[in-house]
């Protein structure tokens, strides 16, 4: 036999706890491009962040941000300007000089995602010298924070949170010290209460770049984890194909294989049995070649209905014909009523008594087999039995039967049993669980 003795354990039956879901917008609609309907735009709780929180990524990350760092030129410039007009009594009025210092902050910020330390400390620099000359306040603190932002998120924090100490400690020393000496003329020292809303405005700066950074790591870690749940889902898909193009393949190339060598043998001394056997394999090619293309139309077109039924127990005869035509006598009794029983289920106790079937064939000496199928009260239990003794002759195949049933079963929450017994026969023995509401009474026949 292929195994002298299989055991496999209930493990979670369907994968039901799963991966975590998509959000919304992200799981693609027709032709696979995302879509992002209203109202799904939460991106502090779930989803993907919008680029322009996180920076771009892939080829885009090394191009330099000119769209977002022109329109924060013009908006500093601008509310510079508006800014000044209501400080002209306390700060020096813009002049070239200044223009250039709020020029050199925003500037510097084009190398925030390729140089993201150079890009804050060359803005605070600007906003340091800036607020030092007397110059008013203003939007030059944006592009201070700009910097800071791009410098957390992209895990330089200890160099962020300097160059916005820098700002406040320079601030500090010029509003209180070194207003003597710096413009504009008869200044005075600023008030303490001041300082605490600079301080304000520097934790706050600090805390929403620290909070981007977390979800950052966590955005990051959410697609990690979709893309670790697809290859998953694409390796069970691949596992699936494999097993069912197996039993397919496996069961009808034994059977032309058995029939081919009758026809051999026969071919000179019985010419209508030989007729017969080449009958028996068109027809059992025909069949597997109808059972491929299905498979195969199902990995063309995922997702689509599939053209006709997967086979099931009630397709038990045709086993028992086929298996009638390479010699093999199959008698099928069964145990309790048959209710509703998924079609996850159907298929694969088909598919574990056509293998079954197919092993007897290749390597039992016996031209017998038994199949007992039991319905009972949310499972259903196969037996498959035969005489032996083994032959230790291969009629083709590739030695992974048990091990798909296994599987099969296994995706289930199954059991499968196989070896051999105590009289020299062989016996697989399957137990596969359904959900509630399926068999629920069982009979016994005597």
């Amino acid at each position: 036999m292929e195994e002298q003795r299989a055991q496999t354990g209930g493990g979670p039956p369907g994968h039901q706890g799963g991966p975590p879901r998509r959000p919304p917008w992200a799981r693609g609609g027709p032709g696979g491009r995302a879509t992002r309907s209203p109202g799904t735009w939460n991106f502090w709780n779930d989803g993907e962040p919008p680029r322009w929180l996180t920076g771009p990524r892939g080829r885009s990350a090394g191009r330099l941000p000119w769209a977002s760092t022109i329109l924060l030129g013009v908006f500093v410039m601008a509310g510079s300007a508006f800014a000044a007009r209501g400080q002209l009594d306390d700060r020096a009025p813009l002049d070239l000089f200044a223009r250039l210092l709020l020029f050199a902050a925003v500037a510097v910020l084009l190398l925030r995602h390729r140089h993201p330390v150079v890009a804050v400390f060359g803005a605070s620099a600007a906003a340091t010298v800036y607020l030092g000359a007397g110059y008013p306040y203003g939007p030059v603190f944006l592009a201070v924070a700009v910097g800071c932002f791009s410098a957390v998120v992209a895990g330089h924090r200890r160099a962020a949170w300097s160059a916005v100490a820098m700002v406040w400690v320079g601030h500090l020393v010029v509003a209180h010290w070194l207003y003597r000496w710096l413009p504009p003329d008869d200044d005075s020292a600023q008030p303490w209460g001041q300082e605490l809303g600079v301080a304000a405005w520097v934790v706050a700066i600090v805390a929403a770049a620290e909070f981007v950074r977390v979800r950052r790591e966590q955005w990051a870690a959410q697609r990690a984890d979709r893309e670790r749940a697809e290859k998953r889902r694409a390796d069970e898909e691949r596992l699936r194909m494999a097993r069912e193009l197996h039993d397919v393949l496996a069961h009808s190339i034994s059977v032309i294989n058995v029939q081919a060598g009758v026809g051999l043998a026969l071919l000179d001394t019985d010419p209508e049995q030989a007729r017969t056997a080449l009958t028996t394999i068109k027809d059992a090619s025909k069949e597997a070649l109808g059972e491929v293309r299905q498979v195969l139309d199902s990995l063309r077109t995922p997702g689509d209905a599939p053209r006709a039924p997967a086979p099931g127990l009630d397709r038990l005869p045709e086993l028992v014909e086929q298996a009638a035509s390479a010699g093999l006598t199959v008698t099928v009794g069964t145990d309790g009523e048959r209710g509703a029983v998924p079609p996850g289920a159907d298929l694969a106790a088909f598919r574990i008594v056509q293998e079954a079937l197919t092993n007897v064939v290749r390597h039992s000496g016996s031209r017998t087999a038994e199949v007992r199928v039991g319905y009972g009260p949310g499972r259903i239990t196969l037996r498959i039995d035969d005489e032996g003794p083994a032959t230790g002759t291969d009629a083709g195949g590739s030695g992974n039967g048990l091990a798909g049933m296994r599987e099969r079963a296994a995706a289930l929450g199954g059991t499968i049993e196989a070896g051999t017994r105590p009289d020299g026969g062989f016996r697989v023995r399957a137990e596969l669980p359904l959900p509630a509401g399926g068999p629920a009474h069982q009979k016994e026949t005597p």
